[in-house]
């Protein structure tokens, strides 16, 4: 007897399900790929900054571009004493802190908030990390001038608040709460200093994005599931007579 293949008529139900899903399925792949070029140009602007030529500060400082980061220099006095300690920040699998210092710009009224970089801590629950003394005298700065780090997940709400002596440490850096714990406004940047062996810190910079290859590697993903979806939809609305 012969065998022959003939297909089952599919309901608007199953042909509208399968072409919205394959649509979703085939977008979110899409998506996935322009993260990917965007995190990748983040990177490549982000590794090229530090070998720029300096800019001078005043001309970014209240109006950054967006689309780069530039490499300036920048003039005017630490506020000694206000030190915040963004905590467990791990660096080649150590965990450490990442201090952060506020420094008043000459010629600018809102604080400018510098990272001084990475410093290992072994959270002693009796020792505060030691932390390389500020100069108290003027002093021009060169560093990138970057957009703050994210949040992430807010747990306890504003951990400021419940310290009254510095360093105060957190796990997030929110620029409306430091504002207000010192009672002055913030430029919307913070400077990353440039990498310097004597400083006691580790400044090794990098945006904290995921890599390209996970976006393509997502991407890959939906498409595999987009085909999924029509090669289900050919098996179940075929059948052998």
């Amino acid at each position: 007897m012969q065998t022959f293949r003939r297909w089952r008529r599919p309901s608007i139900f199953a042909l509208a399900l399968t072409t919205a899903a394959m649509a979703a399925f085939v977008w979110l792949g899409l998506w996935q790929l322009d993260r990917a070029g965007s995190a990748e140009a983040l990177l490549d602007a982000f590794a090229a900054a530090p070998r720029a030529p300096q800019e001078e500060f005043a001309a970014v400082a209240t109006a950054p571009p967006e689309s780069r980061y530039p490499h300036v220099r920048v003039r005017g006095r630490f506020l000694s004493g206000r030190d915040y300690l963004r905590d467990e920040r791990v660096h080649d699998g150590r965990v450490g802190i990442e201090a952060y210092a506020p420094f008043a710009v000459e010629g600018e009224a809102p604080l400018l908030l510098v990272d001084r970089g990475w410093l290992a801590w072994t959270h002693a629950p009796t020792a505060a990390p030691v932390l390389p003394p500020l100069p108290d005298d003027a002093i021009e700065l060169s560093g990138i001038y970057a957009p703050f780090p994210g949040s992430g997940i807010r747990v306890g709400g504003n951990a400021l608040q419940r310290q009254a002596s510095w360093p105060k440490l957190t796990l997030t850096l929110d620029a409306g709460e430091i504002a207000a714990d010192l009672g002055r406004p913030l430029l919307p940047r913070v400077l990353l200093l440039d990498a310097d062996p004597a400083s006691g810190f580790v400044r090794e910079w990098t945006p904290a994005v995921m890599p390209p290859a996970r976006h393509r590697a997502y991407a890959f993903q939906w498409f595999a599931f987009a085909a999924a979806a029509l090669a289900t939809f050919v098996v179940v609305h075929r059948k052998k007579g």
